[in-house]
């Protein structure tokens, strides 16, 4: 993750802008969630595709989410792969018992 962070910084370094505000960002965030959510519409919903309409996918609408976030998290000083461990860690012991565990077999 540090890796991405860092590739992602080096490219926004380059520019004179540097990152968007976090309410930019959140606004920006929103609008590629909303893409994601008009792919997976066409794709598995009720509502197809205008023949005009661009053909992006699913694949890379979650690029552009996972760009903002770490534009966001760097923006903030924020080490994902630090918050990933402590969310993993919440859904390891808060959530531990909440859903059904699969069965695993042992030979």
């Amino acid at each position: 993750m540090a890796d991405l962070q860092r590739e992602v910084d080096d490219y926004i370094s380059q520019f004179k802008e540097g990152y968007f505000s976090p309410l930019s960002m959140l606004a920006r965030m929103s609008e590629e969630v909303g893409e994601l959510a008009r792919e997976v519409n066409h794709r598995y919903g009720e509502k197809p595709k205008k023949a005009d309409e661009a053909d992006n996918s699913i694949e890379m609408e979650l690029g552009d989410i996972l760009f903002i976030v770490i534009c966001f998290a760097n923006s903030m000083g924020i080490d994902l792969a630090e918050a990933h461990d402590r969310v993993m860690n919440k859904f390891n012991t808060r959530d531990a018992n909440r859903w059904t565990r699969k069965n695993v077999e042992h030979n």
